[in-house]
C-alpha cells in the first residue's frame, strides 16, 4: 500500500462495482447493471485548440492595450542607450492612473505633427499587421518616436554653445547617458524655453544625430510635446537577449534643486500677480490726492 494513499482512517478502500465502473463515477443513482456508463470522454485537443488560441489572442490584445506594448527602435537617435533594431517594452498602465512623464524617463510618443513628415514607413504584410494589432510585434505603420524627457511642464530649459543643458538654472550631468563624444547641444543650441503645463521637452541621447525638440521650435508647441501624445515609458530592452537591460532614470535628474527651482518660481509669480492690484490702487490714490491739492 502506497504511503499517503489512505485518508488516515481505518475504513475499507472503495471497491469497484459489479459493472466494472468505479462507484464514484456512476451517475444519478443508476444501477450498475443497466448497461449505462457515466464516464465522459475527454474533449479532443484539436477541438479545444481554437478556444485556447482565442483566449490567448484576447489576453494579448488586452495586455497591449492596457499594460505593455513592444516597440522597435528604427534609428540611431538614442545611442548608446538604445541601438537600432532593439525591442523595448513600454509601460502603458501607469498613464491610466494619471501618471505623467518625469524628467529623465525614456518615452514613446506619437508624432506631434510634422516631426516625421519626411519619413517613409514600410508597408507591412497581413501577418505583420495582425501581430502588431494584438501586440506581439511592433507596429510598422504608426509614426511613433522615442526620446528622453529633459524638462516637464513649468520648467525652463536652456543650452548654450559649449555649455551644458540646464533645467531651472541647474546644469545636467549627461555624460553617463549621451553618446560618447557628443556635446550637450553644440549642433543646435536653444533657449531659454519655458515648457507649458501639460507638455514636455525631449532630446535624443545621440545629440548630434537626433531631430528632437530643438529642431521643431517653428511648429505648434514650439518643440514641446503634449503629454496626451505620450504612449508610455520604455522600461526595459527585451530583445535581443544579449542586450537585455532596464532603462532607469539617470541620477542627475534626481537633483532636489530641479524641483526646488521650479516650485520657487510659482510663489514668486503669484506674489507679483497679487501685488500689481495694490500698486495700481496706491498710485490711483496718490494721483487723486495731487489733483485735489
Amino acid at each position: 500500500m502506497a504511503v499517503g494513499a489512505r485518508s488516515g482512517h481505518d475504513e475499507p478502500e472503495d471497491r469497484p462495482s459489479n459493472s466494472g465502473v468505479p462507484v464514484d463515477a456512476e451517475s444519478d443513482g443508476e444501477s450498475p447493471g443497466d448497461g449505462s456508463t457515466a464516464v465522459k470522454k475527454p474533449r479532443s485537443f484539436w477541438k479545444e485548440l481554437p478556444l485556447l488560441i482565442g483566449i490567448a489572442l484576447i489576453l494579448a490584445l488586452l495586455i497591449k492595450t492596457f499594460l505593455v506594448q513592444a516597440f522597435s527602435i528604427p534609428s540611431d537617435s538614442m545611442q548608446n542607450t538604445l541601438q537600432r533594431g532593439d525591442r523595448v517594452l513600454v509601460d502603458k498602465l501607469t498613464p491610466w492612473f494619471g501618471s505623467e512623464p518625469e524628467r529623465g524617463e525614456v518615452v514613446v510618443f506619437h508624432d506631434p505633427g510634422g516631426w516625421l513628415e519626411d519619413t517613409v514607413t514600410p508597408e507591412p504584410n497581413a501577418v505583420q499587421k495582425f501581430l502588431s494589432f494584438i501586440g506581439l510585434m511592433p507596429s510598422a505603420e504608426e509614426k511613433d518616436l522615442i526620446k528622453r524627457v529633459v524638462a516637464i511642464g513649468g520648467d525652463t530649459v536652456e543650452c548654450k554653445k559649449n555649455g551644458p543643458v540646464t533645467v531651472n538654472g541647474k546644469a545636467l550631468e549627461d555624460k553617463s547617458f549621451i553618446f560618447e563624444g557628443n556635446s550637450a547641444c553644440d549642433d543646435e543650441p536653444f533657449g531659454p524655453i519655458h515648457v507649458p503645463e501639460g507638455r514636455i521637452w525631449v532630446m535624443g541621447d545621440h545629440r548630434q544625430n537626433s531631430l528632437d525638440s530643438r529642431y521643431h521650435q517653428e511648429l505648434p508647441g514650439q518643440g514641446t510635446v503634449s503629454v496626451d501624445e505620450v504612449v508610455g515609458r520604455a522600461v526595459v530592452v527585451a530583445w535581443p537577449i544579449d542586450r537585455w537591460a532596464t532603462l532607469p532614470v539617470p541620477s542627475t535628474f534626481d537633483q532636489p534643486a530641479l524641483n526646488a527651482a521650479a516650485t520657487a518660481a510659482v510663489p514668486g509669480a503669484l506674489g507679483v500677480a497679487g501685488a500689481l492690484p495694490l500698486v495700481f490702487w496706491r498710485r490711483r490714490r496718490l494721483t487723486r490726492g495731487h489733483t485735489a491739492g
